[in-house]
């Protein structure tokens, strides 16, 4: 506990005259060891108490190393390709290549939400921003289209849709 030292008082009866020597400053000493044992204590039970922020991660299941093929009917398969300047050109099926944005992706999963049998195929330019590709994941799992691969986007397949 802190602790304070008082003077002692004179009692003599009389009252002096003359010069009076002023009384001296009575020095205080507090004990600190309480005050750290509480700050440690508070230090403690933040540290114990904190909900750290649990590391953000996309969970992909990759395929096994075998090269296995496996047939997939054609109307089942959504194809969308990414340039490096934010363009990308999607087409289902048999259908032409339309062009979009990449923000604007959203809009040609939202048909296909929740649809298990539709298996979208990603190709994504070497010189895309990997922005674009983790934005396109999120927006696959926000509609439940859990069917997906991403594969690198060749120089031929680049020609093919560049001129559109």
């Amino acid at each position: 506990m802190g602790a304070v030292d008082t003077p002692q008082t004179r009692s003599s009866g009389r009252k002096k005259s003359g010069f009076r020597r002023p009384r001296r400053r009575v020095g205080v000493r507090i004990d600190m060891t309480p005050m750290v044992d509480v700050a440690f204590l508070l230090l403690i039970f933040f540290m114990v108490t904190t909900v750290f922020r649990t590391p953000q991660a996309l969970e992909i299941n990759l395929p096994p190393k075998e090269d296995i093929k496996v047939d997939v009917a054609k109307s089942k398969v959504l194809e969308v390709r990414v340039l490096p300047d934010d363009r990308a050109y999607w087409r289902n099926a048999d259908d032409p290549w339309a062009r979009t944005d990449v923000k604007m992706l959203t809009t040609v999963f939202q048909p296909y939400k929740g649809n298990k049998e539709k298996i979208v195929i990603v190709r994504i330019d070497r010189d895309a921003k990997f922005a674009n590709m983790v934005n396109i994941i999120d927006e696959l799992d926000l509609v439940s289209l859990t069917r997906f691969s991403l594969q690198t986007l060749t120089p031929e397949e680049k020609k093919e849709v560049e001129p559109l």
